[in-house]
């Protein structure tokens, strides 16, 4: 009888007696027995202190790298048909930049002769190598319409544009040198098919339409660059350096550029 009223007692006593021994035996579930010590969880006088959070599991992990290589694939495929984008529209104005490749200047023969087209301007700042401004005829507007000249174009029909701006804006300094034109002239535009190359011909439209406004509608023809499968561009160096080129370009065109002129 005794012996029983001490094992009452000390069950009395020590109502915690049972969740210590499981922790001391390593009992499965102690850790939701045991109350949680503030002295445990933290240190460096609770500078630092520990939590616990959900993290992802292996099937999330699987899933997330699934979504990364298909975003990836994605851009791959997507990023030069954004960049060498095609939009005509009703113009009888074609515009051709001066310093594209003779390919794009066949290009650009073949778009006139297929299209209703009365003029065609070229644009394009001072000759690279040249150190600066020189005259109108060390410019790529001028190289640009010998160039279309040569291919049959008839002389009369061809005006260069040139701009005397050498700098890191030179595309939007050519359309801002064709708007000034257009306005000396009282040459009432209100379309222009412009002829560029591949993966560049989105920031062009971009610039155009800046110089331009919202006036004037803007299309645009993008020559691919025969050097390389535009569908397959990150096999050669010339397309990733095309392409990468131009997304910088063209964020920088679309998110900080701005006309300091205004």
């Amino acid at each position: 009888m005794l012996k029983s009223l001490r094992v009452f007692e000390r069950k009395v006593e020590s109502p915690n007696d049972d969740k210590r021994c499981l922790l001391q035996q390593g009992a499965p579930g102690a850790e939701q027995i045991a109350p949680i010590s503030s002295k445990r969880n933290s240190a460096f006088g609770g500078l630092l202190r520990r939590e616990y959070r959900w993290v992802l599991s292996l099937r999330a992990k699987l899933l997330l790298l699934v979504a990364l290589v298909a975003l990836s694939l994605g851009t791959l495929l997507g990023v030069y048909p954004f960049l060498a984008i095609t939009q005509r529209v009703d113009a009888d104005v074609l515009v051709v930049e001066g310093w594209v490749h003779p390919y794009a200047i066949r290009a650009s023969v073949e778009e006139f002769e297929n299209h209703s087209y009365q003029n065609v301007f070229t644009t394009g700042g001072p000759v690279i190598g040249k150190g600066g401004y020189i005259n109108d005829y060390q410019t790529s507007a001028s190289v640009g319409a010998d160039s279309l000249k040569k291919e049959g174009l008839p002389a009369e029909l061809v005006q260069i544009v040139p701009s005397h701006f050498m700098g890191r804006d030179r595309t939007y300094s050519s359309a801002t040198a064709l708007w000034n034109w257009f306005r000396e002239h009282d040459l009432p535009v209100r379309s222009i098919n412009i002829v560029t190359e591949g993966a560049h011909a989105r920031r062009t439209r971009l610039l155009f339409e800046k110089a331009l406004g919202p006036k004037v509608t803007i299309g645009i023809i993008a020559v691919p660059n025969p050097d390389y499968d535009a569908k397959h561009w990150w096999r050669y160096s010339e397309g990733v350096e095309d392409v990468v080129t131009e997304v910088v370009a063209y964020v920088y065109a679309r998110l900080f550029f701005w006309n300091t002129s205004d």
